[in-house]
């Protein structure tokens, strides 16, 4: 009883952040650890499993999916997936703007990468007997968001995102947004 209590009061108050457009309360560090291990990627796989330690803290409203590290030499750019379907609470596009903006600053907080690219993605239905592997795949999802922020803009980029200038939005996905 005491148990299922804590999780009701737990429920009730990630909701309540939900509605809001904010992030739900911390998870336990043995879930944010495999998080960021089983989520990470990329050349760098330590340093974005560092970012992840960092953002999979949070239950977030729209599901960080993947986080990637990619680098050359002394160069490192991290990239965060977002699902672009199945929220776990209800986002129009100011609250998914926001919820980008401080995933883009929780992974520069973390790692010294100069750039986080964001981009959300929803699945393509695919057709039985499909190849989606190998040379002759075809794509499985499709991009309906994508933004790129350098750390150069890290003081100004929340207002650039605010207004959509050099963002990408599926329009329809947008549109869907909230409903």
């Amino acid at each position: 009883m005491q148990r299922s209590l804590a999780s009701a009061a737990l429920l009730a108050s990630w909701l309540a952040c939900g509605a809001r457009g904010l992030a739900a309360p911390p998870r336990p560090a043995a879930a944010v650890e495999s998080e960021a291990l089983a989520r990470a990627a990329g050349n760098r796989p330590e340093l974005a499993a560092r970012i992840g330690r960092t953002l999979f803290r949070t239950v977030w409203p729209a599901q960080l999916v993947k986080v990637r590290v990619d680098g050359a030499g002394a160069h490192d750019v991290a990239g965060l997936v977002i699902s672009g379907v199945k929220f776990h609470a209800r986002l129009d596009a100011a609250a998914f703007t926001r919820e980008v903006t401080a995933l883009v600053r929780g992974a520069f907080a973390a790692a010294a990468v100069e750039e986080v690219d964001v981009w959300a993605t929803v699945p393509l239905a695919v057709v039985p007997r499909e190849t989606v592997g190998g040379d002759l795949a075809q794509p499985t999802t499709r991009v309906v968001y994508a933004v790129s922020v350098p750390r150069a803009e890290l003081g100004r980029f929340a207002a650039r995102l605010r207004r959509g200038d050099d963002v990408y939005w599926d329009p329809a996905w947008r549109a869907s947004l909230g409903r």
